[in-house]
């Protein structure tokens, strides 16, 4: 089977790339440098061209507080490209799996989002990414689209990498612990990929790790399995502020955990908790 894996360079998409080169696979890997998803009328026929057998679109804009200025590129990304990128899949007769995200809801609900609840986005991140999810299913009904949340991995930037460079400088961090959703490793999510491919589904499923947290329970829990995997850490005191205490452009959902019972039906082994990951991706990062 060809598989291409759009936005390679990403956190996802290169994890995703490693994680399936592991695979008996005829594995294309395209990011920025081969095709610019910001010219969203070239990306149709140059998918198409790969003639991929499944098409993993993980090219995304992903800055969520820049994307309140940069909102025309943000939905040329997020929505515009996506469209052509389905329409790409089906000039080949290709399958698409289309990476989408929490941040289409609003956060108003107090239990986990299901598939077909309301989606709500607070800003222009997730309002590109709605659009986004959208126009794949106006060209690709039978797309398969996979939200996750609160993403972390050894590649790329992220949450996780941020906590270990400030902890390491920083004798007393302050966190947001009004915030509620789930981590999710890079790892797991590449695993519930491969599941999905495996069984050819369609339509609309959600991943993340097992288990809810604030961002300052995640801190927390870094800060503590960084000390005892070695790394260097002066961090002593975290704090938990509430969201006001630390304003961003973009407005967060407080509440974003997404409910897994459909993707547990289809995935062919149990979905770790989050602490559990972490560690492992720790452990990974740190070489041991």
């Amino acid at each position: 089977m060809t598989i291409l894996v759009t936005g390679a360079n990403g956190q996802l998409g290169r994890e995703t790339v490693l994680a399936l080169q592991e695979d008996d696979e005829v594995l294309l890997a395209i990011g920025r440098e081969e095709l610019d998803f910001s010219r969203s009328d070239q990306v149709a026929e140059a998918i198409a061209d790969y003639a991929a057998e499944w098409v993993i679109n993980c090219a995304a804009y992903t800055q969520v507080d820049k994307a309140e200025e940069e909102y025309e590129l943000a939905f040329t990304i997020n929505r515009d490209a996506a469209r052509a990128v389905a329409k790409g899949v089906k000039l080949s007769g290709g399958r698409l799996l289309h990476i989408s995200t929490d941040f289409i809801f609003g956060g108003e609900q107090s239990s986990p989002y299901k598939e077909n609840d309301t989606a709500s986005p607070l800003g222009v991140y997730g309002q590109s990414k709605l659009e986004g999810e959208q126009a794949v299913r106006e060209v690709l009904p039978e797309a398969l689209i996979l939200r996750t949340a609160w993403v972390y991995g050894v590649q790329g930037h992220n949450f996780v990498k941020t906590i270990l460079r400030l902890a390491s400088e920083r004798e007393t961090l302050r966190v947001v612990d009004d915030q509620i959703g789930t981590p999710s490793w890079t790892g797991d999510i590449v695993r519930a990929i491969r599941s999905l491919i495996k069984t050819e589904a369609t339509g609309t499923y959600q991943f993340t790790n097992e288990g809810v947290a604030s961002w300052y329970d995640f801190a927390m829990e870094i800060v503590a399995s960084a000390k005892q995997l070695g790394f260097p850490v002066m961090a002593k005191t975290i704090q938990p502020i509430p969201t006001e205490e630390f304003p961003l452009p973009a407005k967060r959902p407080a509440y974003s955990v997404m409910s897994k019972v459909k993707i547990r039906a289809v995935l062919d082994h149990q979905i770790p908790h989050w602490r559990t990951s972490l560690h492992a991706m720790l452990k990974q990062e740190s070489g041991a």
